[in-house]
């Protein structure tokens, strides 16, 4: 295992400028965050111009490419940027797409169908989908996501513990899917708050690398933390890395 962060964790800087940030945390590994209305690189952009996105990627700042966080609204050209952010992490090495699942109350069928279409594309390319656990999403249940990952062949799981912690009486089990993880997502989070300052959350971050080695996950633990208002988050940043690096 290894430490990463996301880009989305400096979603006020340019991406360069957050790439040197990242870099001066000594930070050494980086998941992209490629998304509509708001990311470091928009999907419609990247299918419009892929030289251009390449470009915008050449200078990681000593950064390590590992996974590129793949969100974009359902229309008939959604199909289109991800295969356009597909091949933008193939020209970077990256192999993990991290996408979301659709909305409670999407028949699970069609929901099937659309993550078998989303890892046909990826395979394709020499990537794997990792669909994140998330609130409000088809995959806000360890059972339900396990369920897709095994009537999807190839899906995997990107792994967030904070909708599990937040809003539970008492942090709901993820064990079921800890055999499905590629890609995993952290910050700290409790009960009443979705996330808070490193240390003053629920999140047990010892016994989750105990879990994820007794798999074999051998993938990236990445820091996923957007800034929380009047708070450091440079030094938030650096409390994360040396945390998850004194576990490994």
């Amino acid at each position: 295992m290894f430490v990463c962060v996301s880009t989305e964790c400096l979603p006020d800087m340019p991406l360069a400028t957050a790439m040197e940030r990242l870099a001066e945390l000594e930070f050494t590994a980086v998941e992209l965050d490629v998304r509509a209305g708001g990311g470091h690189l928009d999907p419609a952009a990247v299918a419009a111009d892929p030289d251009a996105a390449i470009a915008a990627c050449s200078d990681l700042q000593r950064l390590r490419p590992v996974a590129v966080s793949f969100a974009a609204p359902e229309t008939p050209e959604m199909y289109d940027h991800f295969t356009a952010c597909c091949r933008l992490a193939k020209s970077l090495g990256v192999v993990t797409m991290v996408v979301e699942s659709s909305e409670l109350g999407t028949p699970f069928n069609g929901e099937i169908e659309r993550l078998r279409k989303l890892v046909a594309i990826a395979s394709g390319l020499g990537s794997v989908v990792g669909v994140i656990t998330a609130a409000g999403r088809m995959t806000q249940d360890a059972e339900t996501t396990a369920s897709l990952c095994r009537n999807v062949p190839g899906l995997g799981v990107t792994l967030d513990p904070s909708h599990f912690i937040y809003a539970h009486k008492k942090p709901a089990s993820w064990e079921s899917i800890l055999k499905y993880v590629c890609h995993v997502h952290l910050r700290d989070s409790k009960v009443d708050a979705f996330q808070v300052r490193i240390g003053q959350g629920n999140v047990e971050y010892g016994k989750l690398v105990a879990q994820l080695e007794r798999v074999g996950y051998k993938r990236a633990l990445c820091a996923h933390m957007p800034p929380l208002e009047g708070v450091d988050q440079v030094a938030e940043l650096r409390k994360m890395r040396l945390l998850l690096e004194s576990l490994l």
